[in-house]
């Protein structure tokens, strides 16, 4: 394929309820698309970076920044361009892994397009659907969390996920274990809230089941974790640590870590998180999808990610409707817990041309 020039769009997406995290609370995303276009076919990006480096260092206007003034121009100068000459193209530039994700997944989506594979198949999925959780992040009551639980196991999700911070986690997660019983697949979210002097009170979670504890401590406390997992019963499950297949394989080595959660844009894109996927696979490690509150465009890659085999526990590929009221494609709907993984050829979905115009909120084209 060769290169005509990529369009970087902004959309501006609200959310159907504040979203609460140990970082903040959002109502909206502000989304950044990247569109490739070759000359055989186009294809779409989704950068999860969010608004302000609290996540990660990462955040939207920076990505941008960096797409728009190196990462491109570098990947137009290479030689090749396929989804497998973006990384060599762009190892010079340090981190901006979300940034080189989602121009990854352009190029991978419009060489899957243009070749008529879907992104499933050419990862290697072995199912037809995937099993679905949700988040559910910090209330400020606990009547109000139980009945938010209620809702989305009346709508079928098969796992819950709570987003913990110190001052809210026994109590919520008794709580709910109380209220639903032990056997609902339960776990929490601590994002990187906690320090090792918190290993006692998180051990007090071990009484109620949980599947895991996920980012206890900060990402680059490797040996706390694995300190940590000598105290805790409930497995760690790494989620900001794991930047890069090499970096799954150094946690497992040192005992931080028991599960992993899979993010392609924090470990470079989707190719590399298949790398990760196959490396905890090889170390008998289960994975699992995490989400970044994506559109219908970065779903439908998870949905494709997670149907590889190694992804044993519900991921949070949500339905569509648990953020939005309406996605900028054909939304993806719960059906008996479950989420069917696109087949058409790329993504496998498409912008809806109104939707996708109605949220913009800025378009920049960069030629060749």
């Amino acid at each position: 394929m060769e290169l005509t020039g990529v369009e970087l769009r902004r959309v501006r997406m609200p959310l159907v309820a504040p979203f609460r995290t140990s970082f903040g609370t959002e109502t909206t995303r502000d989304v950044l698309l990247l569109r490739v276009v070759t000359d055989q076919a186009e294809g779409w990006g989704e950068c999860v970076a969010p608004a302000a480096p609290l996540y990660s260092s990462e955040y939207v206007e920076a990505a941008q920044h960096v797409l728009r003034t190196h990462l491109i121009p570098a990947l137009a100068a290479h030689p090749r361009l396929d989804a497998h000459a973006v990384a060599p193209a762009l190892a010079a530039f340090k981190g901006h892994r979300m940034a080189k994700a989602a121009l990854e997944m352009a190029v991978l989506d419009a060489e899957l397009r243009a070749a008529g594979r879907p992104l499933a198949r050419e990862l290697g999925a072995v199912r037809d659907r995937v099993p679905c959780g949700v988040s559910v992040g910090i209330m400020d009551s606990v009547p109000r969390l139980l009945d938010a639980v209620a809702g989305y196991l009346d709508q079928g999700y098969l796992r819950i996920k709570l987003k913990i911070e110190p001052g809210w986690d026994v109590e919520p997660v008794r709580a709910v274990r109380e209220r639903f019983g032990d056997d609902l697949l339960l776990q929490v979210d601590a994002n990187a809230a906690y320090t090792r002097a918190d290993a006692a009170h998180l051990a007090r979670l071990d009484p109620f089941g949980l599947l895991l504890v996920e980012q206890p401590l900060a990402e680059e406390d490797l040996l706390g974790h694995a300190g940590l997992a000598e105290v805790v019963r409930t497995p760690i499950c790494l989620d900001e640590s794991i930047t890069s297949a090499r970096a799954a394989a150094d946690a497992i080595r040192l005992g931080a870590c028991r599960v992993v959660n899979v993010k392609p844009g924090r470990v470079g894109g989707y190719l590399e998180a298949r790398r990760v996927h196959d490396v905890c696979a090889a170390h008998g490690v289960p994975v699992w999808c995490g989400g970044m509150l994506e559109s219908g465009l970065g779903r439908a890659a998870n949905v494709a990610l997670a149907a590889l085999p190694g992804f044993t526990l519900p991921g949070d590929t949500s339905a569509s409707d648990r953020y939005y009221r309406a996605d900028i494609t054909e939304p993806f709907v719960l059906r008996d817990g479950h989420l069917a993984v696109p087949t058409a050829p790329g993504l496998g979905v498409d912008p809806l041309p109104d939707a996708l115009a109605e949220v913009t909120t800025s378009t920049e084209w960069l030629p060749r």
